[in-house]
C-alpha cells in the first residue's frame, strides 16, 4: 500500500478559487487523486479539490512557519 500525505478529502462546501496551474502540475494532481481515490477504496475526487488539504499539509509540517507563528503570537 502506498502511504500518501493525504486522507481521503472530507465533503464539504466547496469555496471558490481561481488559481493558474501549469498543465503538468494539473496532471499530477489528476494521478494523485486516481491514486488517493483506489487506496481509499472511493472514487476519485477532482483534482482542483487536493489543493486546499495539500497546502494545509504543507503548513501543518513547516517547522519553520511553526516557529514562526508562535513567535508571532505568543500564548498569554
Amino acid at each position: 500500500m502506498i502511504k500518501l500525505k493525504l486522507s481521503p478529502i472530507a465533503d464539504d462546501r466547496p469555496v471558490k478559487v481561481t488559481l493558474e496551474l501549469p498543465a503538468s502540475l494539473h496532471r499530477d494532481l489528476k494521478t494523485y487523486a486516481d491514486v488517493l481515490g483506489r487506496e481509499s477504496g472511493q472514487p476519485a475526487t477532482e483534482p482542483v479539490r487536493l489543493i486546499v488539504p495539500m497546502l494545509q499539509r504543507f503548513i501543518e509540517t513547516d517547522r519553520g512557519f511553526a516557529k514562526a507563528r508562535r513567535n508571532a503570537h505568543p500564548d498569554p
